[in-house]
């Protein structure tokens, strides 16, 4: 049995520029460190992102309490406990906070070091991480959704829709797959600056081009696949994270345009959108609580994804009650949003179960960290998002999904869709 014997924390930045922890967990001469994300877009429910308020250093986004509390108790609790017990070690977090949310000690505490505990397990083992999750035997490679132009609270421009996706649908291989989002993108990029329009990025790396219509971005995608050679909506599909959270008020939406709408007609505007874009998936198009919103909305668009993220916050509860209003048919993945790899791993175990696809996802503050590589292979995700094919912290996932695509060599297989 190897027994963890330290695990020491620090306080690292993020891709945004601000404080974020890494943990580090010991086993002899082995050790291996994990790095939490943080959200910008976030739901009500998720568990609680602990930092130190009152710093004004930092303007009271430092980690400085959250990284001692691991290196005083958490150290002390976990030492000499089995490095290959996950559920064992992550049930000991969970109980030394005690709370619902993780409010005591921090979701990004006690997530960087169950992280890290998993990843010194693979080393231990000697196995690549992807193949430490237990969930299915056969791996398949998962589909990338590339953000591609940027809105909402990811960029500065006027957009409501926070993401603008493609899918290589088409896509033998996963490197086959970025090599089609590469050429969309650098098509896109041309357009953009034939335009005069800026072709900076926002915080995941897709382009955040000065315009307000929700239908100018869509035209400039759709003719971006055009121009790389593919069919929308046949190789390469269109989907959208629209973050509807944010435009929600007094049981309408503001989703189309700046004028707020009821259910009913936001959701004849989706239909309407998604015909003319042939768009194939569509993640958090009503606010979090608005279950019959999305039960109607689920009912009345059956051939296409339909994605919960704020509406299940990687949860098990609220994933059965979403199940059961029929809310949607897939689930967004985030392991802050819960705060263990073993709860994260029950959600997909569930949504596996009953026929939900699962989407494995960044946060807009990541980092060089590519444990949702591996654990999108790990658990047969049927996608991932983890951004655009721009800036280290989102490449970084990529690169280690060719790695672990040439490390199955002739049984890599793509996953369904």
């Amino acid at each position: 049995m190897s027994k963890i014997t330290r695990v020491i924390a620090r306080q690292v930045f993020d891709s945004r520029g601000n404080p974020t922890i890494e943990a580090e967990v010991f086993s002899n001469e082995k050790s291996s460190s994990a790095i939490c994300p943080s959200g910008a877009s976030t739901g009500s429910y998720e568990a609680h992102e602990k930092r130190d308020k009152k710093n004004k250093k930092y303007f009271g986004k430092s980690v400085f309490g959250p990284v001692k509390y691991i290196n005083s108790k958490i150290s002390k609790k976990l030492l000499n406990k089995n490095v290959h017990n996950q559920e064992l070690i992550d049930s000991i977090l969970i109980n030394l906070d005690g709370t619902k949310h993780k409010t005591k000690i921090g979701a990004n505490a006690i997530l960087a070091v169950s992280m890290a505990v998993k990843k010194l397990s693979s080393k231990i083992k000697k196995i690549p991480l992807y193949k430490n999750f237990i969930i299915k035997k056969n791996f398949k490679l998962p589909f990338p959704m590339m953000n591609i132009i940027n809105g909402g609270v990811h960029a500065n421009n006027k957009l409501r829709i926070q993401e603008f996706m493609i899918r290589p649908d088409g896509a033998k291989n996963f490197s086959e797959a970025v090599r089609m989002c590469f050429l969309v993108i650098q098509c896109l990029k041309k357009i953009i600056s034939d335009r005069g329009m800026s072709i900076s990025v926002g915080d995941e790396g897709g382009f955040a081009p000065m315009i307000s219509s929700n239908e100018e971005a869509l035209r400039l995608i759709v003719k971006s696949i055009e121009k790389a050679g593919f069919k929308n909506g046949k190789q390469i599909s269109i989907c959208l994270d629209v973050a509807a959270n944010e435009l929600y008020k007094n049981r309408k939406y503001s989703i189309h345009s700046k004028k707020y709408l009821n259910v009913e007609q936001t959701i004849n505007k989706y239909i309407k959108l998604i015909k003319k874009f042939k768009i194939r998936s569509i993640e958090d198009p009503f606010f979090e609580n608005d279950w019959l919103a999305w039960s109607r909305f689920n009912k009345a668009t059956k051939k296409i994804q339909i994605v919960g993220d704020d509406l299940y916050v990687t949860n098990l509860e609220r994933l059965k009650k979403g199940f059961l209003y029929e809310s949607s048919n897939s689930i967004l993945i985030k392991l802050n949003q819960i705060g263990t790899v073993s709860e994260t791993l029950d959600v997909i175990r569930f949504a596996n179960n009953i026929g939900y696809k699962t989407v494995i996802s960044h946060r807009s503050g990541d980092s060089e960290d590519t444990f949702i590589a591996d654990l999108a292979v790990g658990t047969n995700s049927n996608q991932i998002k983890t951004g655009s094919l721009s800036r280290s912290e989102r490449v970084s996932k990529y690169n280690q999904l060719i790695r672990i695509e040439e490390d199955l060599g002739s049984n890599a297989r793509m996953n369904y869709l």
